[in-house]
């Protein structure tokens, strides 16, 4: 039997018993990742492959039980035998066609933007990447900034204003990826005041994939051609000038910034590929040699920004080989990435396994994901460093914002929805066990609990670090 083979026997038990597959592997080999090792690639010895037969075996569900309780959407298995007790129905496994399969949790918008107005993530997340400022050493033309995933703008605005008060007299240069059309005019609404605050410097948007978006370019002559490439030099000395002016690209981003779902993967993926540059025409002869021109872009980046770049259940192989790798490809010398993604092991977490009872989406920390970037660069990883940092510098913890007195006896009912929004945006909950999770009325009843228990809500973030030495 191959990997794949058993990986689908362990997920149709998991659907008839109800059990998550961290669960069953828990209490199968004592191995809560052990379906995540194994779609990584993993093995396993003919040991443990009896181990997880016999376990099979000796907890089935009878047939006679069975079809009713599916038709209820419950699962009643546990380690010793049937019980009572029915959980809420267990995460659909879809097809291998099906978008769900593929699902890109931030792409949602009411939950994401409910989660950023409500929880101070971008805040701290912002905090914790202009600490590592102090160990930037620029080099002429520009301090050059990319970050992969602008999202709304909030984390980027933040780390430009305290690029500004450490480099006040340096051109910058920034390039941020983002493929959703809001988001980046969200982020677009965020720029007027760093155009007049900062005005010796460049933003470049764009929706380049991962591999491509650092160069403004395709490695195919056939995505060089498809490119739409546009300029737009701000007159004036205002900021309320440059926001008409931004303002104006509405038209050009309607056309030209849209998504569309990619059949193979069922994840959004740009309709064309876009590149737009904007700069101060008044600082036009300064920033010559930071202007991107068409075909002749670098990749020389001082800092790079990736906050929550990738999706916590993805496999290792794919952040490591598709987000994370080429970003480290395109740091200068001396040049820092900075990564964050979220941890777990706080009340949020708490929320969702008492709902989805072995849940658990953060399958990968930050020394897999070190070590499988390091695998995956080889060669070219020899210069750099791999940072992973105690837990004391890695972690940090970010907090749901309440009044005082709002999570006291008797908490608000919007309180309640905006701390569940936030449980299951962090864990990257789909829709589909959403759906099954709110018919059944309990969760609210397991939110207010956590919140009770703890005072509050809060979460926790890891971070790391890859550095290029310097020449």
């Amino acid at each position: 039997m191959n990997a794949q083979e058993l990986l689908q026997e362990i997920s149709a038990y998991c659907r008839e018993t109800g059990l998550a597959e961290s669960t069953f592997g828990r209490r199968a080999v004592n191995d809560g990742k052990l379906a995540a090792r194994l779609r990584n690639g993993g093995r396993i010895t003919t040991e443990t492959l009896d181990r997880i037969r016999s376990f099979m075996q000796a907890n089935r569900v009878p047939p006679e039980l069975r079809s009713s309780l599916l038709l209820r959407g419950h699962g009643v298995m546990r380690s010793n035998g049937l019980a009572a007790r029915t959980p809420l129905p267990p995460r659909a496994v879809p097809s291998e066609a099906s978008p769900q399969r593929h699902f890109r949790f931030f792409d949602n918008r009411q939950k994401y933007l409910l989660f950023v107005h409500t929880c101070s993530e971008k805040r701290v997340v912002a905090q914790r990447v202009a600490l590592e400022l102090a160990g930037l050493s620029p080099r002429p033309p520009a301090v050059r900034v990319f970050d992969a995933g602008v999202g709304d703008g909030t984390v980027l605005a933040r780390v430009m204003r305290a690029m500004h008060d450490r480099f006040p007299t340096m051109p910058f240069g920034i390039v941020g990826k983002e493929i959703s059309l809001e988001d980046v005019r969200l982020t677009l609404q965020k720029m007027p005041d760093r155009f007049f605050e900062h005005p010796a410097q460049v933003l470049v948007l764009t929706n380049l994939a991962y591999a491509d978006a650092p160069w403004l370019g395709g490695r195919s002559p056939g995505l060089d051609s498809r490119l739409v490439w546009h300029d737009l030099a701000l007159s004036g000395a205002s900021a309320h000038r440059f926001e008409e002016q931004i303002g104006g690209l509405e038209p050009f981003l309607a056309e030209n910034w849209n998504a569309t779902i990619d059949p193979r993967t069922g994840s959004p993926s740009f309709d064309r590929p876009v590149v737009l540059v904007i700069y101060r025409e008044d600082h036009r002869f300064l920033l010559d040699q930071v202007i991107p021109r068409r075909g002749a872009a670098i990749a020389d980046y001082d800092l790079v920004i990736a906050s929550q770049p990738y999706r916590a259940r993805a496999p290792l192989a794919f952040k490591a080989r598709r987000v994370i790798a080429p970003l480290a490809r395109a740091l200068a010398p001396g040049g820092r990435l900075v990564a964050v993604h979220s941890y777990g092991h706080d009340p949020g977490q708490e929320i969702v396994q008492r709902v989805w009872p072995g849940d658990d989406p953060f399958v990968h920390d930050r020394h897999d994901i070190l070590r499988a970037v390091k695998e995956e660069l080889g060669a070219d990883g020899r210069d750099l460093v791999f940072n992973a940092f105690a837990d004391n510098r890695a972690l940090f913890r970010y907090d749901m914002d309440a009044l005082p007195g709002e999570l006291a006896d008797t908490i608000g009912t919007s309180t309640l929805f905006a701390a569940w929004n936030a449980a299951v945006y962090v864990a990257q909950v789909e829709d589909d066990r959403l759906a099954a999770a709110v018919a059944d009325g309990g969760y609210l009843d397991a939110t207010r609990e956590v919140l009770q228990q703890h005072g509050g809500l809060w979460f926790h973030d890891e971070s790391y670090v890859i550095s290029r030495r310097r020449q």
